[in-house]
């Protein structure tokens, strides 16, 4: 199973960015995917991700009507568009998926950073 991150980088605020997560050995479609960042001296939080039903999407408010995650269940991959980013969007992004049949099924990326600072 890999779950890897890219996209991440240095952006001003105000900026976009978009992260992108490139999923293998598993069954893409059968699991929900979702968007954890961690800052540093902070706890891992959820910043967006899809219901278990694996088509509605679900927001952090602190980036509700700023992010956009979308999937491709072709590609097997999963996407953070991040608008109107702000200093304290800076954190590492991680890619986690959650089985919609075996809950105790779930993997994570390594992580990617953004770090929003003029």
């Amino acid at each position: 199973v890999h779950l890897v991150e890219s996209g991440g980088g240095l952006v001003q605020p105000g900026g976009s960015l978009r992260l992108s997560c490139a999923t293998s050995g598993f069954t893409f479609s059968r699991y929900a995917m979702s968007w954890y960042r961690q800052a540093p001296g902070k706890e891992r939080e959820f910043v967006a991700g899809f219901r278990s039903t694996g088509i509605m999407t679900t927001y952090a408010d602190s980036v509700k009507g700023r992010f956009i995650i979308y999937r491709d269940n072709v590609k097997n991959m999963v996407y953070l568009q991040m608008n109107s980013v702000k200093p304290e969007d800076t954190a590492v992004y991680y890619c986690f998926a959650l089985g919609l049949d075996d809950r105790t099924s779930n993997y994570w990326g390594q992580g990617t950073q953004v770090t929003v600072s003029s």
